[in-house]
């Protein structure tokens, strides 16, 4: 017998003669490696049974558990052997001298080994004492002997780990969160642990665990091949540094990409951070799996009744998750995909996997320009806060992000070895939008500041020098694909090229130089509105990167240089001019129902949700009793465009309509009536569900401002605030409570932020005092930010 035969020499010539490049090679060198040891330890067993045993095998066989017996060891894997025995059969010392002529000739041959000697019944008992035991004993395969007695220990194995699933699964999650704490996340590692971090080979041990347990069945097909392609990377690291290691080191990496066949060490780290990535998804989701399935095991008392709490547009929220609702089918709308995952990520819930399936099934490219509802459903996603991160992951891994931003793919999984850096290209995107979103307050279009947060760095592949310089044409075509407008184009490409421009200026110039200021204008290009953006970006964009990258030096001088320039571009601010026309509303129809005192409504099916016409004779508190009538039916205001005519109102308004249909416009008409005497009954249902929303800690309040000399005639305040059920309510039962009278505005939601600009007059259709204009700012900030309960 050869007694070197698992010696690391012979091992990695296995392992060096099989092609790392071509496709299934490596599955085909792990069943070869696996092969040659098992025959090897079956030789070992042969010699060592005859010695002591002679022709008598029953009752004591040779067991393997860990890589071994689930086939996939690498050149310099470990070797991990149970000697079971039945306790009766063989007596104790020869027990004791089979094993010694057993793991002898494997220490010799320079293997690392760990070995048991067991019973059943002491398997038993370690599986359940021991939680990282009891998942290896699931591995269970036999070697040589007694294949009955490795038959009956795996057996009840399985059985005790079905058994005890429910108390031992919290244990088992505490337990995979306390490793992923020690060694990190597989993706967004720069020196990952490949086995032990998370996303590594071990969390793929857990996902076979789980459906051990018939909690749940995991992932399969795209989760595999990640599996593989992790084993192909672990099985070279082995080769080239010789050494049975998991942490695959800066140092190693360039030889480990070339034995693979990348073109260079970032290529190859790609590729492992997306083969995590899948297997951090498919562990994530048979969890969630797994404890809905232990929840529904729980004994309840009364009908087994789904609890279904609904969200609008036919989805609902079900065992901590967003569904599709019974019946509805989504035949590829990617407009209720998104709809779909902007509810999940404002509730930081998961969306559930076969809705994911179902929504993304038939889901192909987007048309250019991209209808506008779809981009403005994406802008809300964009602005759903932290749970975007998860249910941006669940759209890309399903594919649905890459064909519609093709661009996205050459910064999917990409590494960054800038130590300020924490994620990768993609990851650190996504981040920086969460960020920009908790700030959006702070500019005029939250829009163009979250697309530009999201495509900031997309410029950063493979062979760019200057990522802001090369990514800002791809910025702006995209930008332009999704159908914004040329002068919004130009602003995207703008920012994305300047992003690192301002942090440039204030901390390698002198900040309060003038020439430093005028550089920073000149970049903006003298305009005040894209130098706010580009504050927040800025600072979006450090907070994303990592601790190091916005400290409060550095936070300091940015806003010393920030408001020198603001200062100078002060008295340039654009302000949207009032609008007058109001023809489109006031037809002959509409003035034949004003002039016996009734208001005139029509409603007219738009892409995405439906434009309402109202006419009707201007009072105080019309324009907070429409607000509060079409919040009362459902409805979520996009943008409207009030205006007064003669003392009398024409009012257009886009919305959106989640949980069904508008009234007809005969019914919208009545209850204006009703209000305008005073009868609150159609907005009951509103002032019952509540209408407030809790601000996220760290995110900025409602602002309120008035826009100096921008009229003649009426004093125009800007409110900003984040757009909820009732908000135009609330702000206009404000200017009622002043007496305060809203001649136009211009109502407008970007990313789930409104930016609405009104023209009030006071007593005399003047403008309002000094005074109360103080007195108005501060109530209306307080009525946005109000929390209202339902």
């Amino acid at each position: 017998m050869d007694t070197s035969a698992l010696d690391t020499t012979t091992r990695l010539d296995l392992a060096a003669t099989r092609d790392f490049t071509r496709p299934g090679a490596g599955r085909e060198r792990r069943r070869r490696l696996t092969e040659h040891s098992r025959r090897w330890l079956s030789e070992v067993w042969d010699t060592g049974a005859r010695e002591v045993l002679g022709a008598r095998e029953e009752g004591v066989a040779l067991a393997a558990v860990g890589s071994l017996a689930r086939g996939d060891s690498g050149p310099l894997s470990d070797v991990d052997l149970v000697l079971l025995h039945d306790g009766r059969s063989i007596r104790g010392e020869d027990v004791t001298a089979l094993a010694e002529r057993i793991w002898y000739p494997v220490w010799d041959s320079g293997a690392r080994l760990d070995h048991s000697v067991r019973t059943l019944g002491e398997c038993r008992q370690v599986a359940a004492q021991d939680l990282s035991a009891a998942v290896g004993l699931l591995d269970l395969e036999w070697i040589a002997g007694d294949p009955v007695v490795v038959s009956g220990v795996r057996q009840s194995i399985a059985h005790d780990w079905r058994s005890n699933a429910r108390k031992r699964l919290p244990e088992l999650v505490e337990t995979m969160r306390q490793r992923h704490e020690r060694h990190g996340d597989l993706t967004t590692s720069i020196e990952p642990d490949l086995k032990e971090a998370r996303g590594g080979l071990r969390d793929m041990t857990l996902l076979r665990a789980l459906t051990a347990a018939w909690l749940a069945d995991r992932p399969h097909g795209e989760v595999d091949a990640a599996y593989d392609r992790l084993l192909d990377v672990r099985d070279a690291l082995h080769v080239v540094t010789g050494r049975g290691r998991d942490r695959l080191g800066r140092e190693d990496q360039d030889a480990v990409a070339a034995l693979l066949g990348h073109p260079d060490a970032d290529a190859m780290l790609t590729g492992v951070v997306s083969s995590a990535r899948a297997v951090s998804f498919a562990l994530d989701s048979t969890m969630r799996r797994s404890s809905q399935s232990q929840r529904a095991r729980t004994l309840r008392v009364g009908p087994r009744r789904p609890v279904l709490i609904p969200l609008g547009y036919g989805l609902f929220e079900h065992d901590g998750e967003v569904v599709l609702g019974r019946g509805l089918i989504p035949s590829g709308e990617p407009l209720l995909l998104l709809r779909a995952a902007a509810a999940a990520a404002r509730r930081e819930l998961p969306l559930g996997p076969t809705t994911v399936a179902n929504l993304t099934r038939d889901v192909g490219p987007l048309p250019t320009p991209w209808p506008d509802a779809v981009r403005d459903a994406f802008l809300d996603l964009l602005a759903s806060g932290p749970g975007l991160v998860q249910v941006w992951e669940a759209l890309d891994m399903s594919g649905v992000i890459g064909r519609w931003i093709p661009e996205w793919k050459a910064v999917r999984s990409r590494p960054q070895r800038n130590a300020v850096h924490r994620y990768t290209v993609d990851r650190h995107l996504v981040e920086t939008v969460v960020e920009a979103a908790a700030r959006r307050r702070e500019v005029d279009r939250a829009d163009l500041l979250l697309v530009t947060a999201l495509l900031h760095d997309i410029g950063k592949i493979a062979g760019v020098h200057d990522h802001a310089v090369e990514g800002a044409p791809v910025a702006a075509t995209i930008a332009a694909r999704m159908g914004f407008s040329a002068e919004d184009v130009d602003a995207v490409e703008l920012l994305v090229r300047e992003h690192l421009s301002l942090i440039d200026l204030a901390t390698r110039r002198d900040p309060q130089d003038p020439q430093t200021v005028r550089a920073l204008v000149a970049t903006v290009e003298e305009r005040a509105d894209l130098l706010e953006h580009l504050r927040t970006l800025t600072e979006a964009d450090a907070l994303a990167a990592g601790p190091t990258a916005w400290t409060s030096w550095r936070a300091r001088l940015v806003q010393e240089l920030t408001a020198r320039a603001r200062e100078m571009l002060s008295g340039r601010r654009v302000v949207p001019a009032e609008p007058s026309d109001a023809s489109e509303v006031l037809t002959p129809v509409a003035l034949e129902n004003l002039l016996v005192g009734d208001p005139y409504v029509t409603v007219s099916v738009i892409d995405g949700g439906a434009r309402v016409d109202v006419a009707d004779r201007d009072r105080l508190g019309l324009f907070a009793d429409t607000a509060g009538l079409l919040a009362a039916y459902g409805a979520v205001v996009r943008s409207a465009r009030l205006r007064t005519h003669d003392g009398l109102a024409a009012d257009t308004w886009y919305v959106e309509v989640p949980d069904g249909d508008l009234p007809s416009p005969e019914a919208f008409a009545r209850g204006l009536r009703q209000l305008s005497t005073g009868d609150r009954g159609p907005l009951r249902s509103l002032e019952r569900r509540g209408s407030g929303v809790q601000r996220r800690p760290g995110e900025a309040g409602a602002r309120a401002t008035v826009v100096p000399d921008a009229s003649d005639d009426a004093t125009v305040l800007e409110v900003r605030a984040a757009d909820r059920p009732g908000l135009l309510r609330d702000i206009g039962m404000t200017f009622a409570r002043f007496g305060l009278g809203v001649r136009s505005a211009h109502v407008a939601t970007y990313a789930g932020q409104t930016l609405d600009t009104f023209y009030v007059t006071g007593a005399g259709d003047r403008p309002v005092a000094p005074p109360m204009v103080a007195q108005l700012i501060g109530a209306l900030m307080d009525a946005c930010d109000a929390v209202v309960s339902g």
